[in-house]
C-alpha cells in the first residue's frame, strides 16, 4: 500500500475501533489473524464448555489469546475479564501456551491499573510471558496485509490513483460548515505565535502524518478563500477556537503525533464513513490550522534542528 492508502486504512481502522463492541472485536482479530498466520485457531464458545479461556490460538508460537473491547472506562469490569481469562487458561489449556497474549481495543493505550495487573501476573506466570496488544501492535500487523488482504479486512476499497487529487473549494465546504457548528467560542483567541519554519521538526511530524501534512498545505489556501468568502469576517477565528480548544483536550490525552493525527481527522469528518476525498479534505484543513498555529506546538524562539537531527538552540 502506498502512503494515502495507508492513512485511509489507518482512519478507517479507527472509526471502526471506536466503541467497538467485544464480539465484533474478536471477530475482527481473528480475520486479522487468520490472514497472516496459517496456524491461527479461532476458538468459538460451545455449550458449556464456552471457550476453555482461549478466544484464539497460535500453534506454533504457543500464544494463547485474550481479547476485550471495553464500550465504558469501568477499569472493574477490564480487570476481572483478564483475571477470569487467565485463570481460565491455567486451569484448561495449562500445557497449550507460553504466551498470554491481551489485545484489547483501546485507542489511548493500556489503562494504568490493568498494567499493574498485569505486571503482577507475569511475576505469577514465569517462565510464560504476559504481553498487551493494543493500537500499535493492531496497525503494525494491518500494515503487512497486502491492498486486497486489508480492503478484505476493512470491508471498503482501498483505491490507487495518481497524486494529482484535484479537490476544490466546494469539497471543502460541507467539513468547513460542519466546524462552524461545532465550534466552541467561550473565550477570545489568545495571541499566537506567528509561523515558524521548523514547525514540523520540533513536533517531530514523520512518516505518513508528515507526508499527508505537507499535502495538505498544497491546498491550504482555499480554507482561507473560503472563510474570506464569508460575511462574517470573525468565522475562521471562531473555528480556530474550537479546534485549538479540542486539540488541547486530545493533547491532555496522549503525545503520540499519530494519534493526535488521528483525533484532529475524526474532529473534522465527524461519524461519516472516510472516503479517499473525504480524508484529503482534512489534511487541507488541519494543515490551514497548522499553518495559523491553532493545532501542534510553536518552537522557541531561536531554535533549528541541527544536521544530526538533535535539539539546538
Amino acid at each position: 500500500m502506498d502512503f494515502t492508502q495507508r492513512m485511509l486504512a489507518q482512519l478507517t481502522l479507527r472509526k471502526q475501533l471506536t466503541d467497538m463492541p467485544g464480539e465484533r472485536f474478536e471477530q475482527l482479530l481473528h480475520h486479522l489473524l487468520s490472514l497472516l498466520h496459517p496456524d491461527f485457531v479461532a476458538v468459538r464458545t460451545h455449550g458449556n464448555l464456552g471457550d476453555l479461556g482461549a478466544d484464539g490460538l497460535l500453534l506454533w508460537e504457543r500464544v494463547l489469546w485474550a481479547c476485550y473491547s471495553p464500550q465504558t472506562d469501568n477499569m472493574s469490569k477490564i480487570k476481572t475479564k483478564f483475571v477470569s481469562d487467565l485463570d481460565k487458561a491455567l486451569e484448561k489449556r495449562p500445557d497449550s501456551f507460553d504466551t498470554f497474549r491481551f489485545a484489547i481495543n483501546d485507542l489511548k493505550g493500556v489503562h494504568p491499573e490493568l498494567s499493574l495487573l498485569m505486571s503482577e501476573a507475569q511475576g505469577k506466570l514465569r517462565p510464560r510471558r504476559v504481553e498487551s496488544y493494543g493500537w500499535h501492535h493492531l496497525w503494525a500487523d494491518v500494515m503487512r496485509l497486502d491492498q486486497l488482504a486489508a480492503e478484505d479486512l476493512l470491508g471498503c476499497e482501498l483505491p490507487v490513483q495518481a497524486k494529482t487529487y484535484g479537490i476544490g473549494l466546494t469539497d471543502l465546504e460541507p467539513l468547513l460548515a460542519r466546524l462552524g457548528q461545532q465550534r466552541r467560542s467561550i473565550e477570545p483567541l489568545a495571541a499566537i505565535a506567528d509561523v515558524n519554519s521548523y514547525k514540523l521538526e520540533w513536533n517531530r511530524l514523520t512518516g505518513d502524518v508528515r507526508d499527508a501534512l505537507i499535502q495538505g498545505i498544497r491546498q491550504s489556501h482555499l480554507v482561507e478563500e473560503y472563510y474570506a468568502g464569508l460575511a462574517a469576517p470573525d468565522e475562521g477565528d471562531q473555528v480556530a477556537q474550537g479546534f485549538r480548544v479540542y486539540y488541547e483536550q486530545a493533547k491532555r490525552k496522549t503525545d503520540d503525533q499519530e494519534k493526535l493525527w488521528g483525533a484532529l481527522q475524526e474532529y473534522i469528518l465527524g461519524n461519516a464513513n472516510p472516503g479517499l476525498s473525504a480524508m484529503y479534505c482534512a489534511w487541507i484543513v488541519i494543515a490551514y490550522f497548522f499553518q495559523r498555529c491553532d493545532v501542534f506546538e510553536v518552537p522557541p524562539d531561536g531554535w533549528f534542528p541541527n544536521a544530526t537531527g538533535r535539539i539546538s538552540t
